[in-house]
């Protein structure tokens, strides 16, 4: 899992994209064609922005429907950072009529991207680049940060106030999710994570924790190694989510590695990324109505 900072190679599971052809789809239009347009897609206009907190400028992705108001979405990228694949995600979910952030939460670090094409985390000099950036997070400072990425996309023209915010993270942004939520709680109303790391610990300050201070619905899809290796987490946050009286739907996605959801992961699965896509937009369709 994330929080242990590991990665497990498996190009042999269903769906899964190996190696070989992972290195053909992010060629020239690789990327732009491996994600589907929605249905009905509306007309997005994207830009870069740059992000005031109180411990620097954050740089970050906004994207939304050309015209009218829409729900907020804010996105925490995985450990690999924002890059071009995390802006397809924005893009397209823009598509379905959210306005949307996704931002490089290692701004004190490093500007993003900060891969090189081809570099992924399972390479050690790799990961030895990433952990320093890692290391200067902290949850307090996720916590700053989610009230000012919160009140940014609050402050843009095209978010509709009088609508709930959602929040969406993906390995390490699961606890991200998790802080948000429960930072700006009357704002956000629905929280989605994907094959999260870190959201049960024995820690005073683990994320699951903060449940009770929300106020959202939430998804929580499991990669199936993650499942084998924390098998009780699952229970921990059911227990939790029932106890705060927060609907949540929490799934094992069978067959499937940590990392499956990004489209440049070597262990994206298609059908299962699809699927969990189509569990957080009902979600939205619910929550952010």
């Amino acid at each position: 899992m994330c929080d242990e900072h590991t990665v497990e190679e498996n190009d042999s599971l269903p769906g899964a994209v190996s190696r070989r052809r992972f290195g053909a789809m992010t060629g020239a239009a690789g990327l732009a064609m491996m994600l589907p347009v929605p249905a009905d897609a509306l007309t997005i206009a994207g830009r870069d922005v740059s992000i005031a907190t109180p411990d620097g400028r954050a740089e970050a992705y906004f994207v939304a429907p050309a015209g009218g108001k829409h729900p907020g979405v804010l996105i925490w990228p995985d450990i690999m950072g924002l890059r071009p694949a995390f802006r397809q995600m924005a893009d397209r979910l823009a598509q379905s009529g959210y306005a949307v952030l996704v931002v490089n939460q290692f701004y004190r670090s490093t500007k993003a991207p900060f891969l090189a094409p081809g570099e992924s985390y399972d390479q050690p000099e790799v990961r030895a680049k990433i952990m320093p950036f890692v290391q200067a997070l902290s949850p307090e400072g996720t916590t700053r940060d989610a009230i000012a990425f919160t009140a940014f996309l609050d402050e843009q023209p095209q978010v509709d106030t009088k609508r709930g915010l959602g929040v969406t993270g993906y390995c390490m942004g699961g606890p991200m999710v998790f802080r948000t939520a429960a930072a700006v709680a009357g704002r956000v109303r629905a929280g989605a994570t994907f094959h999260g790391g870190g959201l049960v610990t024995d820690k005073l300050d683990s994320p699951h924790l903060l449940i009770p201070a929300m106020k959202a619905r939430y998804l929580i899809a499991i990669a199936a190694n993650d499942d084998a290796r924390a098998p009780t987490d699952k229970d921990v946050l059911r227990t939790s989510f029932a106890a705060a009286k927060l609907p949540a739907e929490i799934e094992v996605y069978a067959g499937t590695m940590h990392g499956w959801c990004p489209p440049d992961s070597h262990v994206y699965d298609a059908a299962s990324a699809d699927r969990a896509w189509g569990r957080m937009l009902a979600l939205f369709g619910t929550a952010l109505a």
